[in-house]
């Protein structure tokens, strides 16, 4: 029966079906839904499939009578524009509940037609494959404060040389060498990159349960690499200070033929055939890849599918920050060094919690190829070392562009080794260790106090909307195959990527207009050559990636934990605090990270991981 003819015979027989004879008590309210249930589906379901010319459902119901006390026309006007009623109720979800329903209606139509399918299309160019390796954004980020920086003929640092090192006679020691140190032995041949690999490894099977911090062991590739060291050295060729050094990648970073797991279950058995930018780079200058190191899952906090990554300093607390294991893993002697990546603290918190030191550099900085993508305007990659000496080796040796980052660029970075302090004026918030201050003082430098001024208050949801908006683009296809389902931290990433369906494109805008805003205003505040503050504090970590602003994190001293057990206990927690240079001045945050160590030597201090008390427990 055709709508038309349908409508017809509702008016004709006026419901009759369904009519109640006089003096009977009407059904039960369930046969009386039902009824009516079945006549609104049977109308609706042969409206949805006419053509929208000729007669409408209200044409339809404009004979049909009350019914059980129930208006049916109303009910069937109401029902048919139920997906108009459904957009009012979703758009203050959007913060856009101003329309009336006639504009709504325009809006559901223009959706159905222009809208969803141009969504699926794109999804299908580019959405498919999860992790953003492929098709970068062109909407690209600039860090810069000066227009385009090129560096001056890439010229490389000038690093310091050590002459008066020799071999310590037990392995404890040689895992605690810093890259200099390790350097010159392999240099002069007093140790072989093979036998600093075995270290390492070694090292690595011992701590990996106690830490939680290993996802894979490259045992074949860092002996075949450490050989490879070993035979050119032979041959008279030294390829510089990290020649035949051992290090770790965190597990987001694509190294062939071994998983790249991003910390997920969905993850784990998935391996990216390419080399990853900053591999390469690290490959070209002979170092040895002995681990693939523990990420938050999707770099996403410490909790992974294999457990959750602690603390060297305290195995009761977690490191904190998507960068657990490649912090953990240098500050426990398991690495020399190793590569982790932030978006939002992943760097910074982690090593401050494990007492690394730590560089976050300028945005854009490090390309980014074969890099699981949170954010493209967002993400940096950096080392994590014992030393603020070692940092800038192998931020030397890892910055660079690439063609498949469109956000790298080659920065043109001073020499952090010829930097003169005494020219430099640092400020320092309230949040400052205050012995930084005295330190640098004392080494000429001019310290004042400061603050940042700026009028934009939102700077948290700012970094949210960006991170969770980016990160749902990424990981559109995981999302919609229900992986959330299985992630491992219900309370993380699934959470915050259900929302993020949630924020329009014009507000998702309107938070980047807000951050240049932020960015022009942070600019015309910084009026030293850089400043000191708290590392952790979420409103500037925040901010300094927003920017993309560089920020050394030291270890500056420790202090008894919480709840020592009554016996007494090695076990501490680290303070730590940032040294924040402007955008491409990431030399002058290394120079003075320098600069305090070469005085103090809280860096040098070694976690109790086989030496705690005898009433200490520990609870794994």
């Amino acid at each position: 029966m055709g709508f038309q003819e349908l409508c017809r015979a509702f008016r004709a027989r006026q419901v009759s079906a369904v009519r109640l004879p006089h003096g009977h008590r009407p059904p039960p309210p369930c046969l009386r839904l039902l009824l009516f249930t079945a006549l609104c589906f049977t109308v609706l379901e042969t409206a949805a499939h006419a053509p929208r010319t000729g007669t409408t459902v209200e044409d339809c119901v404009a004979g049909v009578p009350r019914i059980m006390g129930t208006e049916v026309k109303d009910v069937l006007k109401q029902e048919a524009g139920s997906g108009v009623i459904a957009l009012k109720g979703a758009m203050k979800y959007f913060d856009a509940d101003f329309f009336n329903d006639s504009k709504l209606r325009e809006m559901e139509d223009g959706a159905k037609e222009f809208n969803v399918p141009a969504f699926r299309e794109n999804r299908k160019l580019v959405a498919l494959e999860n992790g953003g390796l492929h098709n970068p954004s062109v909407l690209v980020f600039k860090s810069s404060w000066s227009g385009e920086s090129k560096a001056k003929d890439n010229n490389r640092f000038d690093y310091p040389h050590t002459s008066d090192v020799h071999r310590p006679s037990n392995d404890e020691d040689i895992a605690f060498m810093s890259i200099v140190e390790l350097g010159e032995l392999i240099r002069t041949k007093e140790i072989t990159s093979r036998e600093l690999t075995d270290v390492f490894l070694r090292r690595l099977k011992r701590y990996s349960n106690v830490l939680e911090s290993v996802v894979t062991c490259t045992e074949d590739l860092a002996y075949k690499q450490a050989k490879e060291a070993d035979d050119l050295l032979a041959q008279g060729k030294y390829l510089g200070p990290l020649h035949g050094i051992p290090y770790g990648l965190k597990d987001i970073i694509a190294v062939p033929q071994y998983n790249t797991t991003w910390g997920s279950k969905t993850f784990k058995n998935q391996v990216i055939d390419m080399e990853a930018f900053v591999y390469k780079r690290l490959k070209s200058t002979g170092a040895v890849l002995v681990a693939k190191l523990v990420t938050g899952s999707l770099a996403y906090d410490d909790i992974w599918f294999g457990g959750r990554t602690r603390n060297p300093w305290n195995i009761e607390e977690f490191s904190t920050g998507s960068s657990a294991g490649p912090a953990a893993s240098t500050s426990a002697g398991m690495v020399p060094f190793a590569i982790g990546s932030e978006t939002a603290g992943s760097i910074t918190y982690p090593a401050a919690r494990c007492g690394a030191t730590a560089l976050r550099p300028t945005f854009g900085t490090v390309a980014r190829n074969g890099v699981m993508s949170i954010s493209e305007s967002l993400d940096k990659l950096g080392p994590i070392c014992r030393t603020a000496v070692d940092c800038a080796i192998v931020l030397d040796t890892i910055r660079g562009t690439d063609a498949g980052d469109p956000s790298s660029r080659e920065i043109a970075l001073e020499d952090p080794f010829h930097v003169d302090i005494t020219e430099l004026t640092i400020g320092y918030l309230d949040s400052a260790e205050m012995e930084v201050v005295k330190v640098l003082s004392a080494k000429g430098a001019k310290l004042v106090p400061f603050k940042l001024n700026y009028t934009v208050e939102s700077v948290q949801s700012i970094l949210n909307i960006t991170m969770d908006v980016d990160m749902l683009a990424h990981f559109d296809n995981w999302q919609r195959e229900g992986n959330d389902d299985d992630y491992e931290a219900q309370d993380q990433w699934p959470v915050e990527l259900r929302r993020a369906r949630l924020i329009p494109a014009v507000d998702y805008v309107q938070a980047q207009r807000a951050r240049g805003r932020l960015i022009r205003e942070i600019r015309e505040s910084f009026t030293v050559d850089a400043f000191i503050g708290n590392v952790t504090d979420w409103e500037l970590v925040c901010v300094g990636n927003l920017i993309g602003m560089p920020v050394m994190v030291i270890p500056t001293g420790f202090k008894s934990i919480e709840d020592p057990p009554k016996g007494g206990t090695k076990r501490r927690t680290t303070v730590t605090t940032g040294i924040y240079a402007p955008p491409d001045h990431d030399h002058i945050a290394l120079a003075l990270a320098m600069a305090y160590q070469s005085v103090t030597n809280h860096h040098k201090q070694r976690p109790p991981l086989d030496n705690l008390a005898p009433d200490d427990k520990i609870h794994t």
